[in-house]
């Protein structure tokens, strides 16, 4: 068996990650797998060093709007393939997606959409939610083993931000919201850190005003999902609050495959 370091985080623009020292991170943290959310640039504007990872393959998803959304991944490994959003041209246009076939999983890294700018907008991340779920079935239904990971954009429960009642009416703990996170769950889908994991004041982002990081006025929004056929090769699960650069923090699983 192999165990392999899968590695998600929203680094709220990987280009001003970079000029934090996101690639002294990425050495140290020496990940199996790294997987990007909220790029915030298409990959001809990257410096080649970020391009380029010395012993990584590089992958990118970019928005067609500039300066917004996409994801990245990075892996040791080539996979067998990899495609870039999940066949629905008004979510693939902003550059959500990336899914790699590693054999033993199929993996998605997804930065899933926010809802808090308008009606429209929580509209589109409801249609999303929907329309990455029926994608996710059909892998499944294949009988792929899948892992799911990034920015979610909602918190589950209360347990999963600082101040529940007071953001009941805020999307991102909406009722509906929550209610897509159950219903993953009761199609066979397993919330991983929870697996390890159940004290509160688990956060992966803290909102940049009033000091929120140093108090962990936080919410847990950052998920690795697995379908519960592959909950036996899921090992552990852990949030990285140390780690600073973003306004989201790291968030891994190690998997045992092969």
């Amino acid at each position: 068996m192999t165990t392999l370091n899968i590695v998600s985080w929203n680094v709220n623009g990987i280009r001003a990650a970079y000029k934090k020292g996101i690639l002294d991170w990425f050495a140290q943290a020496s990940p199996d797998i790294l997987c990007i959310q909220e790029t915030k640039a298409n990959e001809d504007q990257l410096p080649a060093d970020l391009r380029r990872v010395d012993g990584y393959r590089a992958y990118f998803a970019s928005a067609e709007k500039k300066g917004y959304s996409g994801v990245a991944m990075y892996s040791r490994t080539e996979p067998i393939s990899v495609q870039r959003g999940f066949g629905v041209g008004r979510f693939d246009s902003e550059g959500r997606t990336i899914q790699a076939d590693f054999g033993d999983f199929v993996l998605l890294g997804v930065y899933f959409p926010n809802g808090q700018r308008s009606d429209e907008r929580l509209e589109y991340k409801m249609d999303f939610y929907d329309a990455f779920f029926d994608h996710i079935q059909g892998l499944r239904s294949q009988g792929r083993n899948i892992v799911i990971c990034g920015d979610v954009n909602t918190a589950h429960k209360p347990i999963d931000l600082a101040r529940p009642k007071e953001n009941q009416k805020i999307s991102g703990f909406l009722p509906i919201e929550r209610a897509w996170v159950d219903k993953l769950l009761e199609h066979g889908y397993v919330d991983t850190f929870r697996m390890f994991n159940q004290e509160p004041g688990q956060y992966s982002w803290w909102n940049q005003r009033a000091n929120s990081r140093a108090r962990n006025v936080g919410w847990r929004i950052d998920y690795f999902f697995v379908n519960e056929e592959f909950r036996e090769n899921v090992k552990s699960a852990g949030i990285h609050q140390d780690v600073m650069g973003s306004d989201h923090c790291p968030v891994s699983i190690e998997i045992e495959v092969g």
